[in-house]
Formats: structure tokens, sequence, C-alpha cells
């Protein structure tokens, strides 16, 4: 058992990392049977841990914050190459910058700094999501996966309880095809069967990928959403969706995995158990403007109580692990 744990934390770096080759030790599936989410704690403990992920976030339940705005740096660069992978699970993008894309702010104490980015989706229009909003599913979400800059090696983030942080981005329909995303989708007929990559001609930029506002989402503690399933994310879901359209989407459920069609490759989701959820209303910005009222003390106690929220979610979250 120590020794397929070993094996898939190795795989997960590589996904976490844009590894093009998933190897002969990532004995998991999506379709139902052995290898389907319901039988991975068979063979890797740690997906049956407390807090894993995705779940389903209820809006009426969450603790509504006013976070510092999340801070980005190099998103605006072009990459100096692109690589997209079928990795038998997903699609990876791996973009390679002279800079590194950092983020920081928002929940965030730590800086972290950009690896690569995939994506899971449903065999219909109607599901595909891993985190559920309301109990609704979306039919595609991106992942944005960013490494713990504290910690020197990439496999030891993988450790810590605060190594990695995803942003998480979902999609709905819309009738006419986004542009920012034609050149992968264009691509994904060169990566059909597994382990096939291929590099993309010109790239994107990482704010081209980012939803028009990022200043509203939820945030929690969570898990890798595959095996073996490592708690060691903090998840941030935006709530404003970006829209692709159906033949867009189409176009992932025609990739192979090495068991068949790839039609979908989505968690389901996990128990909450006791975690609690925030969501960032917006307007951080505003609220720390000096504004010149008659009644100061009305406003130095908004802001006070403003920073205690802050304070109260991050010792909040270091307390679950």
């Amino acid at each position: 058992m120590l020794i397929k744990l070993a094996a898939a934390v190795l795989w997960t770096t590589g996904l976490a990392y844009g590894s093009p080759s998933h190897g002969e030790n990532d004995q998991f599936g999506y379709d139902s049977g052995e290898l389907d989410p319901l039988h991975w704690a068979t063979e890797y403990k740690t997906c049956s841990g407390k807090y894993q992920s995705p779940i389903d976030i209820e809006e009426n339940l969450v603790t509504k914050v006013n976070l510092p705005l999340l801070r980005f740096h190099n998103i605006d660069t072009l990459p100096t190459s692109t690589i997209i992978t079928n990795n038998g699970h997903t699609v990876v993008l791996q973009l390679n910058f002279t800079a590194p894309v950092m983020i920081s702010g928002g929940p965030l104490t730590p800086t972290y700094k950009f690896t690569q980015l995939h994506f899971h989706w449903g065999v219909n229009d109607s599901l595909g999501s891993e985190d559920l909003i309301n109990n609704h599913s979306y039919p595609m979400e991106l992942h944005m996966v960013f490494s713990n800059t504290d910690y020197e090696d990439d496999k030891i983030a993988l450790t810590k309880n605060d190594g990695l942080v995803v942003l998480a981005m979902f999609f709905e329909i819309t009738e006419k095809d986004n542009p920012v995303y034609s050149e992968i989708v264009n691509t994904l007929g060169q990566i059909n069967m597994p382990d096939q990559s291929t590099h993309l001609p010109v790239g994107f930029t990482i704010r081209s990928m980012l939803p028009e506002s990022t200043e509203h989402y939820f945030t929690y503690k969570g898990s890798l959403t595959t095996p073996p399933c490592l708690e060691v994310v903090q998840w941030i879901d935006f709530k404003h969706p970006i829209k692709l359209s159906h033949n867009q989407v189409q176009a992932f459920r025609m990739l192979r995995s090495k068991h068949g069609q790839l039609t979908h490759n989505y968690r389901p989701v996990q128990e909450l158990s006791g975690r609690p959820v925030w969501y960032n209303v917006g307007g951080f910005a505003s609220l720390n403007t000096p504004i010149i009222e008659k009644n100061s003390a009305s406003t130095i106690g908004l802001l006070v109580s403003d920073i205690i929220i802050l304070l109260g979610c991050k010792l909040a979250a270091l307390m679950l692990f």
C-alpha cells in the first residue's frame, strides 16, 4: 500500500505539474467498475479522508466576507511555449513563462506560483463540474493549479496542508464559440489518444482564461479530486461562469482514455464534514478607500470588523488540518 501511495503521489506531481504521461500506477477511472470513484479509497486510503473535494456549496449556508483583493502577477504575458497533453484522465496544459505567474491576497497568506491547468467535464451539457453550486452542476470546470512558493521542492508542497491553491472556473453553454478557447479545442484532435502531446502554436495569457470578475468567489479547504486525494488545497471557486459553445465542450468528450472514450471525468461531491465555506462579496477596495464622513466612528467600526473577519477566516483554515 505504501508503494502504491508513493507511486500515486509521484503521478499526482505529474498531474499538478504537467507531466505528459500517467504511467502504469494510476489505477483509477470514472466509469462504473472497480476503478470508479466509489472504489478509489480501496487502493488509495487518503481518498477516504475527512476533508475531501469536490463539495456542494449551498449559498444559504456560506459565510459572507470581504477579503482583500486577489493579486495576480505576470498574467498578461504570453508563454514562451505551451504543451497540451491528453494524460488519459484529462487535458493538461503546461505553460512555460520567462517569469513565474503568481497569485496572493484574498484568503491566501503565502504566495503561490502557477504550475498547470486542466479540465473536468460531463457526458452532456447538464453535468460535468466537480464542485456544485446549490446542487447545480455546470457542463465543464477548469482548474488552475498553483504551488506554495514557501517550499523549494514542489513535491514537498504536496505533503503540506497549505501546499496548493486551485482556482476553479465554471462554464455554461452559449450559442457562439468562445475565441479564447478556439486554439485549445482545435488542437484536441491531435491528442485524441492517451499520452499524446503537442504544442499550441500561439498560446494564451492567464488573464484571458479568468472570468471577468475575480472578486466574487467561494473558498474552502479541501483535497485534490484525483487519487491520492491529498488534503492540501485551498479552493477558490469563481462565482461567475465562462461561456463556451456546445461544440467546444463536445470536443473534449471525443477524447480517449486507456479504458475507452473519455466522455466524463468528474468526481462526485464529498461530505462537507463541518468545514466552513466563505463567499467573498467583493468591494474590499472601496471599503478601504478613505471616505470623509460625519460619522467616522461607524466607518472605523466597519473596517475593524472586516479585519476581524479576515483574521478569523485564516485562523479557521489553519485549524482545519
